[in-house]
């Protein structure tokens, strides 16, 4: 029996959050394609029934990925207008919760080496993720002229990836939590 539409929508949609978090988890190299299928409740087999390839999922679930970062990080903004509300939503992203959950976390910190060894496609859609992300925080740095928002924000959203993925990276708990919270001090307004 053939699935209708809306099944195959549904379907499709989770192997792609499956495929967003499998990637933040363990990187694009490192998920097989049957990992990610087995994730979604899937066989392997069925994975080209929906997309082409596993860069066709890659950047969807990219997208997804970065979607969700913007909604959250924005939420935290709008939730406390003006420095607070910057600060709180430094301050989580540079968290031991948000270090520790790769696959529910900043797709940029996750993933930043292999997309810059992505596809044109790949590193467009990460551009636009950037850009996105800049100008989210740029919006509200309301006390800065448009320019100098663009500029500081560049700064912060910089700082917050590097700081991520350093204190990642890292074998040593204490350096790691050093790490994000010399860049907390450092952003904080």
């Amino acid at each position: 029996m053939r699935k209708s539409r809306q099944e195959a929508a549904e379907t499709r949609q989770r192997i792609v959050e499956a495929a967003s978090r499998r990637f933040r988890e363990n990187g694009i190299d490192g998920t097989a394609l049957a990992d990610l299928m087995a994730q979604a409740g899937l066989t392997h087999g069925g994975f080209y029934k929906h997309f082409g390839s596993k860069e066709q999922v890659v950047l969807e679930s990219m997208q997804l990925a970065a979607t969700s970062l913007r909604e959250s990080f924005g939420q935290t903004l709008e939730h406390s207008p003006g420095n607070r509300g910057m600060n709180t939503a430094i301050a989580g992203y540079l968290s031991a919760d948000h270090r520790d959950d790769a696959g529910g976390g900043c797709p940029l910190a996750a993933l930043a080496s292999e997309l810059a060894r992505g596809s044109d496609e790949v590193r467009d859609a990460t551009t636009d993720t950037v850009t996105r992300f800049v100008d989210l925080v740029a919006r509200h740095l309301t006390e800065l002229p448009p320019a100098a928002a663009k500029k500081k924000a560049l700064v912060i959203v910089s700082t917050m990836i590097g700081a991520l993925s350093l204190a990642r990276m890292v074998n040593d708990e204490q350096l790691s939590a050093s790490i994000l919270r010399e860049a907390r001090k450092a952003l904080l307004q």
